[in-house]
């Protein structure tokens, strides 16, 4: 497989919670985003290429607006499909339908959508390296082991 290819391949591994700098290893300590006590234990460091995913003494806070991100598209797409497919009318309760459908869809889907605001989150600030075999990893600003975890 060409590094072109390869590179390709990997940009998806983002949505499969990688690391993104090598986009190899995993984020997170347990699979199952659905694993409501572990889904956001997260791996001190990449276990491929050392990278550390504790940046700083509040760094994941940003999540916070990538996840509202996440669920106003969501949301949006939502919207227009029931518009298209069911119809917004005054007249009648089906707007009312469609904000249900919505709660519970956003609902179920809030631990897979707060581990992709995460990994988005890091991967802004920790660019894909195609040689990251041969660079150093970003060190983390400081560490303040007390606040780790404190989610």
């Amino acid at each position: 497989m060409t590094k072109d290819n390869d590179n390709k391949k990997s940009i998806l591994s983002l949505l499969h919670c990688k690391c993104p700098r090598c986009r190899k290893g995993d984020m997170f300590v347990f699979k199952n985003p659905y694993d409501l006590k572990n889904f956001m234990k997260m791996n001190e460091a990449c276990a491929v290429c050392r990278q550390p995913f504790d940046m700083e003494p509040g760094f994941y806070y940003g999540t916070s607006f990538v996840s509202y991100g996440f669920t106003i598209a969501i949301t949006t797409a939502t919207f227009i499909g029931w518009w298209v497919m069911i119809g917004i009318s005054v007249n009648d309760n089906r707007v009312f339908y469609w904000l249900i459908a919505n709660a519970i869809l956003l609902l179920s889907l809030q631990p897979l959508l707060m581990r992709l605001a995460r990994t988005a989150w890091l991967a802004f600030f920790v660019r894909y390296d195609t040689d990251w075999m041969i660079h150093d990893p970003k060190k983390p600003y400081s560490v303040n082991r007390d606040q780790q975890n404190a989610w």
